[in-house]
């Protein structure tokens, strides 16, 4: 395990909490609805002997405290600002990017509001709703998540959240690349407090994110679609079906399911880092 470069960003609103490690071309790794930058440890870990590395926690979860309330309707916004903020300050070059779940969704916004900033971008299984043919039924399933959230609590949401995901087996990394106790502990109460977060700030909001797609398909050929291997029969695959077809593009199958790179880091590296090898130059 790396020791990371660790600092904070003062940003309007909140300050951010981030992490570097290694040397090369700079790769962000945007947290998914978990918003920690712990879990993408592991594949940090096994990148940063080829790229400049950067996590961080986004603003409101784990160790990147708010300064005052949420603005929800800028929620998205706000994210996205973050990144353009922090890779100003870390990047002096158009960098790598990868977001995964609701950090793919952020990830996309980041490539259609600022593709100055971004040299590839990786979105891999965004659950954005809103782009598929049934979307009614999918925005309708999220509207009841957060009706079971309120009505029978966080643990009951949780469970059907990761049954419809297709997250029915275990979503720990490999025994090597635990944390060590401590801070395994420290990890997980920070996300079991940030769950609440996400399903009060985010569960409604960023699947409905509607993108704009001939922003997007103008600046694709930076963009690979990315899905799991284990996942390709689940929601969380299908929206990038339709960004493929509206794009022309291909969609690259990473390792393992939903969260492949936290159960199946190195690999997931390593097929990240093959993909990224071609537009390093």
């Amino acid at each position: 395990m790396r020791t990371p470069t660790i600092d904070m960003l003062p940003l309007p609103g909140a300050s951010l909490y981030y992490e570097v490690r290694g040397t090369g071309p700079v790769l962000l790794l945007i947290p998914s609805g978990n918003g920690d930058a712990a879990p993408l440890g592991p594949m940090a870990d096994a990148l940063a002997d080829r790229y400049t590395v950067i996590t961080y926690d986004r603003r409101g979860f784990s160790r990147s405290p708010l300064d005052g309330p949420v603005d929800g309707g800028r929620r998205l916004e706000a994210d996205v600002d973050d990144i353009h903020r922090l890779l100003g300050h870390l990047a002096r070059t158009p960098a790598h990017v990868f977001g995964s779940s609701s950090g793919a969704i952020i990830a996309l916004a980041l490539l259609e509001r600022h593709p100055d900033q971004v040299r590839t971008l990786i979105s891999h299984e965004p659950p954005l709703a809103s782009i598929l043919p049934d979307s009614d039924r999918w925005l309708g399933f999220y509207a009841d998540l957060y009706d079971t959230y309120q009505s029978s609590g966080i643990e009951a949401a949780r469970e059907v959240f990761r049954t419809r995901m297709g997250m029915t087996s275990p979503t720990r990394p490999p025994k090597d690349a635990e944390l060590p106790p401590q801070q395994l502990a420290e990890m997980l109460s920070r996300l079991r407090r940030n769950q609440v977060f996400w399903f009060e700030h985010e569960i409604l909001t960023y699947p409905a994110f509607v993108p704009d797609l001939a922003a997007l398909e103008s600046v694709s050929d930076r963009l690979v679609l990315a899905g799991g291997s284990a996942s390709r029969e689940h929601f969380p695959y299908r929206p990038n079906t339709v960004l493929a077809e509206r794009f022309g593009i291909g969609i690259v199958d990473f390792p393992g399911g939903h969260v492949g790179y936290v159960t199946h880091p190195i690999e997931f590296a390593e097929l990240l880092a093959r993909v990224l090898g071609p537009r390093n130059g």
